[in-house]
C-alpha cells in the first residue's frame, strides 16, 4: 500500500525527533519513527525523480536529451 505524507504525519515526525533528543523513544515509538521516515524519504525520492524528468542535457554535438537518458548506466 502506498502511503502519502500529510501535515499530521510530518508533525508526528518532528514530535518524535524532539522527544528522541530530549528523553529517548520507546521501542514502539522507534518503530513508528522508522515507518514515518520510510514514507517521508519515499516521497522525497519520488519528487526528485519527477524533477529529473523535466531536466534536459545538451550534448557536445548540440542535441538535447532527457537527463535520465543521458546518464543511464551503460551495461
Amino acid at each position: 500500500m502506498v502511503q502519502f505524507m500529510d501535515k499530521k504525519m510530518l508533525e508526528r515526525i518532528n514530535a518524535l525527533a524532539k522527544k528522541k533528543k530530549a528523553e529517548g523513544l520507546t521501542p514502539a515509538e522507534q518503530q513508528e519513527q522508522k515507518q514515518l521516515y520510510k514514507v517521508y524519504l519515499g516521497e522525497i525520492r519520488a519528487q526528485f525523480s519527477a524533477t529529473l524528468d523535466n531536466v534536459s542535457v545538451e550534448e557536445n554535438d548540440g542535441t538535447v536529451v532527457p537527463f535520465k537518458e543521458a546518464y543511464k548506466k551503460k551495461k
